[in-house]
């Protein structure tokens, strides 16, 4: 597994980044740090609202690097953790704001591919949320109940047993919502192709060029990388899970912190395989789970899996790239999951971190003046919320009093992370052992007919 790529990236194959950024001092109306959906995203869409600016693009690694060239692919509406929590937190005026600017996104995403004919293996498939307990379809109702209270009519649809079996020869899956306005792609091609529009669009893009060093002047602000200076009007913080990292502004290390999550992918199936299978309307799927699964198809004909336990960064190393544990409990879950396919190898594995804070709620906020913009917080849901959040930093950028820039995630007042590494890293561990919890009890059926099985199979062979 060479240099921790995705298996998008392993199929994407060779890819010559652009040069870095040379040595020397530099001027530009518009800085952005981070060359992943959110950064190039909003290039783009700067260069497209005012051409006579001069936007440049700064990325540490490659551009997608990140969690952009590496997540499931999922366009879909979870905005935050649950629609529930949402609620919870923060009402349902603007749990309903929050449902509609994700719906807008997943839009967004579509007719930008559709328009501009990008080869991103998009496919408009929608997506189920399953439950294999009583408890679990019993939360699910609950679930399917707010969502079709704070969506407009016809985004949910409920499939009791006998219809999902008619869909999906899954055997442990009792119900399900189908959202049908969602989509899947691939999404290092479609970062590629995003960096493409932006290139287009005007703006400069460097590869392989760290910043060393984020300071204010009476101009502006001040970006230093190893050898280079940049002097900017405006900078956009499109970093996400790695803006802890950042040197520069203390605010910048208490927005949020990295977790990991890990997926898996099947090496390809057979026609006679999928007809066993019966996944022929190709939707993703995300389970009702605490700590959840999500799988899909990909356009080669193989099934990838990701989620379960996840892995948290304790200090700024950045590094968590594999665990062997995490892949062991997605292949077994694999195997449980599709019976018909226990013979299937796994291709490969790999792992990525996602931005989340203690809020559990996307965040786009300044530093200071306006001068500054960041955006963090996607919890794992963000291939259509970063593109969507990119449009909005630039209506942020021209001052552009807009519906999007309007949107209640822009300057609220978030919860700041613990200074340090080990109050943020017991605050994660205790969240997550609550969520396991309830996962076992929510999963004790399951368990119990798991034993079973394996006591009749122990007696049969004695």
């Amino acid at each position: 597994m060479a240099k921790n790529y995705s298996f998008w990236q392993h199929k994407y194959g060779a890819y010559h980044p652009n040069d870095p950024l040379p040595a020397g001092s530099y001027a530009t109306d518009v800085l952005i740090v981070g060359a992943g959906y959110t950064g190039l995203t909003a290039a783009r869409e700067v260069k497209r609202d005012q051409p006579e600016l001069n936007v440049m693009v700064l990325d540490a690694n490659e551009v997608g690097f990140g969690a952009s060239g590496r997540n499931g692919g999922f366009s879909m509406s979870l905005f935050g953790m649950e629609p529930e929590t949402t609620v919870f937190r923060w009402g349902k005026k603007k749990a309903r704001e929050a449902q509609e600017y994700m719906q807008k996104a997943v839009a967004y995403v579509h007719e930008l591919i559709e328009n501009e004919g990008l080869d991103s293996d998009y496919e408009h498939t929608g997506m189920w949320r399953v439950a294999y307990t009583e408890r679990q379809e019993k939360r699910l109702k609950s679930t399917y109940r707010l969502l079709c209270n704070l969506a407009k009519d016809g985004s949910y649809f409920f499939y009791q047993q006998d219809e999902v079996k008619s869909k999906l020869n899954s055997p442990h899956i009792r119900a399900a919502i189908y959202e049908p306005e969602t989509g899947i792609l691939d999404p290092c091609k479609h970062v590629r192709a995003l960096k493409t529009l932006a290139e287009e669009a005007g703006a400069k893009i460097y590869e392989n060029s760290a910043v060393a060093d984020i300071r204010r002047s009476d101009d502006g602000i001040v970006v230093k990388t190893s050898n280079a200076t940049i002097h900017a009007k405006k900078l956009v913080l499109a970093t996400n899970a790695w803006t802890h990292t950042l040197p520069g502004p203390r605010k910048l290390r208490s927005r949020q912190r990295a977790v990991w999550t890990y997926q898996i992918v099947s090496e390809p199936l057979t026609k006679d395989e999928w007809e066993t299978l019966g996944w022929r309307d190709r939707m993703s799927i995300e389970d009702n789970r605490q700590l959840v699964h999500y799988l899909r198809i990909t356009k080669c004909g193989r099934i990838t899996m990701g989620g379960g336990s996840i892995g948290f960064e304790y200090g700024d190393a950045m590094d968590k790239w594999h665990d062997p544990g995490v892949w062991q409990d997605l292949e077994a879950h694999f195997r449980w999951l599709f019976p018909s396919l226990k013979h299937k190898k796994i291709y490969y594995k790999w792992g990525g971190a996602v931005s989340a804070n203690f809020d559990m709620v996307p965040e786009i906020g300044f530093i200071g003046d306006h001068n500054i913009i960041y955006s963090t917080g996607c919890i794992g849901h963000g291939v259509s919320l970063t593109q969507l959040n990119g449009r909005l930093i630039a209506d942020l950028i021209s001052g552009v009093d807009s519906e999007l820039s309007r949107f209640w995630i822009v300057n609220r007042k978030a919860i700041s992370v613990p200074p340090g590494n080990l109050l943020p890293f017991i605050g994660v561990k205790a969240i997550t052992s609550a969520l396991k919890g309830i996962d076992r009890f929510e999963e004790r059926e399951l368990r119990s007919k798991r034993i079973q099985t394996s006591n009749n199979s122990s007696q049969q062979t004695q």
